[in-house]
């Protein structure tokens, strides 16, 4: 089934921004509660909300298999578990009923007033009940640059790091939509050139630049996915903000990795993305250094061109950009980590989430954290408001972007943005 959708000479009757993320061409999708105080699976175009429950029973889906409840669920899980053909059917038609030619919901009054919301008549919600979560490290700069400060610089790669794309299992119960906020987490450190641990707040905390990728249901238990199919199990694409809190990280990961330095909080932007949508925009990965396995061999273009930054908004000031990096720096693409991570026969879900580890590109401005920008707070970053930032104070702000722009045409993922508090306070409950 060809993507009409994606037709990059299609307008629609919905007023859009010149700047948009959400062109016709995008089409996302998420859940929100409306003004009715109703969850309904929607999309958007431009600034206006679009209610897919209420546009299904109306009957503009006609003609394409989905039960009566598809749309009225409050998580995306069974819409993304019934396969590529249907999301793509659904986004194709979504494009026809919004054309700037296409008068039947355009003239009809009554139906607009049930299916169309302002921005500021509904809340997003988090768009997939998410069952598993797996964060990689694919990112060759950001895993050369971290490997240098703890490490041997000769050696910052681990042996490993060129043959497998690394990854862990984290926790999904934390995850959480942009625009909730989130408390500084507290856990035991190793202060400078103290020999016994101590209790408190992380005094680093940091963000990372990601993008994750959502997955259908893929595979029985034993059954290792290809990766010439890989693709074909990803719905898409959202921009991930996988708080740390490096001291803790620091003291608490060796033998088994992360723990309470990463479960305190992760974000997400709640507009998903697809991967039709993001398909123009397709881009080499980089070149292997080493020879891979044949399991992680591909063929094509495997990454995408998108823009991503970090801006840092201190309370009561303005917003200063930290980063601007590209999702085509990783090194290991979304193609290859599903490849192994089922290669030993790991089942993945419809919801299941895999983040991409930091992003960062080849130069300082591009570095996806506080740890590599401020080089472990060696090298502080001045904001607007004159103060200075080596990691995230309580009250900042941290937003992400992300967009891809090709002959005229933005795709956008909106922003995923969250407050950092002070510590949890049992007294206030806040």
């Amino acid at each position: 089934m060809p993507i009409s959708a994606n037709n990059p000479d299609r307008t629609s009757w919905l007023h859009v921004d010149k700047n948009s993320d959400f062109p016709i061409q995008n089409i996302p999708f998420g859940v929100f509660l409306t003004r009715d105080d109703i969850i309904t699976i929607g999309t958007r175009i431009g600034d206006t909300a679009i209610d897919l429950g209420a546009l299904h029973q109306l009957g503009y889906f006609e003609g394409i298999p989905l039960t009566d409840d598809i749309f009225l669920q409050d998580t995306l899980n069974d819409f993304i578990a019934d396969g590529r053909q249907t999301w793509r059917a659904v986004r194709n038609r979504i494009a026809e009923i919004f054309d700037a030619e296409n008068d039947v919901l355009k003239n009809n009054l009554k139906h607009k007033e049930i299916v169309l919301f302002r921005l500021d008549e509904i809340e997003m919600q988090l768009p997939v009940q998410i069952g598993d979560y797996t964060d990689f490290y694919s990112s060759i700069e950001h895993a050369t640059n971290v490997g240098t400060m703890f490490r041997d610089p000769n050696n910052a790669l681990l042996p490993n790091w060129l043959h497998i794309p690394v990854g862990y299992h984290g926790r999904s119960s934390s995850i959480i939509p942009s625009g909730i906020p989130i408390h500084r987490p507290q856990g035991q450190t190793l202060p400078e050139g103290a020999t016994e641990p101590v209790f408190g707040p992380s005094k680093l905390v940091d963000f990372e630049l990601e993008m994750a990728f959502i997955t259908t249901d893929a595979n029985d238990l034993g059954e290792p996915i290809p990766i010439e199919e890989a693709e074909e199990y990803i719905f898409g694409l959202v921009l991930f903000n996988d708080w740390s809190a490096r001291d803790i990280q620091k003291w608490e990961y060796v033998p088994l990795g992360p723990f309470l330095a990463k479960s305190f909080a992760s974000s997400i932007s709640p507009w998903i993305v697809t991967l039709d949508a993001l398909e123009p925009y397709r881009v080499e990965s980089p070149k292997p250094l080493k020879k891979q396995l044949d399991y992680l061999q591909y063929k094509g273009k495997k990454s995408f061109d998108i823009n991503l930054e970090v801006a840092i908004q201190p309370q009561k000031a303005k917003e200063t950009v930290v980063s601007k990096s590209n999702f085509k720096h990783l090194y290991w693409n979304m193609a290859q980590q599903l490849a192994h991570h089922t290669i030993n026969g790991c089942p993945v879900n419809s919801g299941d989430m895999m983040g991409s580890g930091t992003i960062s590109g080849p130069t300082p401005d591009s570095y996806g954290s506080m740890l590599e920008i401020t080089w472990r707070g060696e090298r502080p970053v001045t904001m607007k408001d004159g103060t200075e930032r080596k990691f995230i104070n309580d009250n900042d702000t941290v937003i992400m972007r992300g967009y891809c722009d090709k002959d005229g045409t933005r795709i956008g993922f909106g922003e995923v943005s969250n407050k950092l508090l002070p510590i949890f306070n049992p007294k206030k409950g806040k």
